[in-house]
């Protein structure tokens, strides 16, 4: 089946995908999702302790900071292996995101306290910025003698309610600031609604929301490309799990039409159902491909090469995780529609994770943007 490949001198990559198989040996991804999901719950601490356990939480954070230093190609091959296996908790964003901040972030006790609870998974740390629609939510920070008062709202949170500690982007006089706010904090407040696959998002809300000035962790982040930094290992890191979903379901529905008899014969020998297996996995292959082509251009062209090849690689991995697992649905039939079939669940994990950071049409409008810009 299709799957991302790259060169693997010294097995770490290997070592990364058989992790993640053992690990759903012991959690159960499709089993979780719907446990988490009936529970109302926005993160399942079990799970996400044992991705700690795992090495993963830290896995791009520098040495100094107590990560592995690893890289996006190692994140893309982890991801794209949850993805396979439905393992949802909202690594990309509390991992990567969250990671990428702190690791560009001015060295400091609190930066330092974040990045071990980060790593360890004691702390939750959860990345606000986002309005609906696109584009940086309208907090503002007052500096003061007491330290700095947020007040806004922010949408799109991840793990709101069981975070510890929000990352807050935020305007303070020309610049974006990054603050960290505990999320026991008074003025802080939170309302979730759900998503398609399970999920939560959340808005919060800053009122006179005081921290002291310790926990502004860094200027200028849009000046500095810290911001766009994060936005582009994230996408690369959800390009990826879309393409391990797409291949799963892929998979899948293969073994289930093998299986399934129709007229005497296996629906799979049926040249129309032939047909349709093909157009998936050229929709899967090229996904993979576009994902590899984006690492090697952060390798050779890092800049506006990298930044269009990233943007081309989401756009394409959620177009075809959309396509493949809808026509996954289709081959399965009525009980691909029962909630008891887990195709769906990779389906509704592909709408919710093609619409994270900017769907398809939204990046392809971005990218014939940035192509036209001097």
């Amino acid at each position: 089946m299709p799957e991302i490949t790259l060169e693997d001198p010294d097995g770490t990559l290997a070592m990364l995908r058989d992790s993640v198989a053992a690990f759903a040996q012991r959690f159960d991804g499709a089993k979780t999702l719907r446990a988490r999901r009936d529970t109302g719950r926005d993160l399942d601490r079990d799970v996400w302790s044992a991705m700690a356990e795992a090495g993963w939480l830290g896995l791009m954070l520098p040495e100094e900071l107590g990560g592995a230093e690893l890289g996006l190609r190692e994140q893309t091959i982890l991801s794209e292996a949850l993805g396979r296996a439905l393992i949802t908790e909202p690594l990309a964003q509390l991992s990567v995101f969250s990671g990428t901040l702190l690791a560009g972030a001015a060295p400091c006790a609190e930066r330092s306290r974040l990045a071990d609870g980060l790593i360890s998974g004691s702390l939750i740390v959860s990345p606000v910025w986002q309005a609906v629609g696109g584009g940086f939510a309208a907090i503002t920070a007052t500096s003061n003698e007491a330290g700095v008062t947020l007040s806004g709202t922010a949408e799109l949170v991840v793990a709101a309610s069981s975070a510890d500690v929000f990352l807050v982007v935020a305007r303070c006089n020309d610049e974006r600031v990054l603050i960290s706010v505990p999320a026991n904090s008074d003025g802080v407040s939170v309302s979730e609604r759900p998503t398609v696959d399970g999920a939560t998002l959340a808005q919060v809300k800053f009122a006179d929301c005081h921290v002291a000035g310790e926990n502004v962790l860094a200027r200028g982040i849009l000046e500095s490309g810290l911001l766009d930094e994060a936005i582009q290992a994230t996408r690369l890191t959800l390009a990826a799990e879309l393409a391990g979903a797409g291949s799963k379901a892929l998979e899948a529905t293969v073994d289930y039409t093998r299986e399934r008899v129709q007229f005497g014969k296996p629906i799979a020998s049926f040249q129309a159902i032939q047909h349709r297996l093909v157009d998936m996995w050229g929709a899967a292959e090229f996904s993979c491909a576009a994902i590899v082509n984006a690492l090697e251009r952060l390798d050779d062209e890092p800049g506006k090469p990298a930044a269009l090849a990233v943007l081309a690689a989401k756009s394409r991995a959620g177009d075809a995780a959309i396509d493949i697992t809808r026509k996954a649905i289709h081959l399965h039939g009525a009980m691909g529609f029962t909630d008891e079939c887990d195709i769906g669940l990779y389906m509704k994990r592909a709408v919710n994770l093609n619409a994270t950071l900017g769907n398809p049409a939204q990046l392809r409008l971005q990218f014939v943007a940035l192509e036209r810009a001097s």
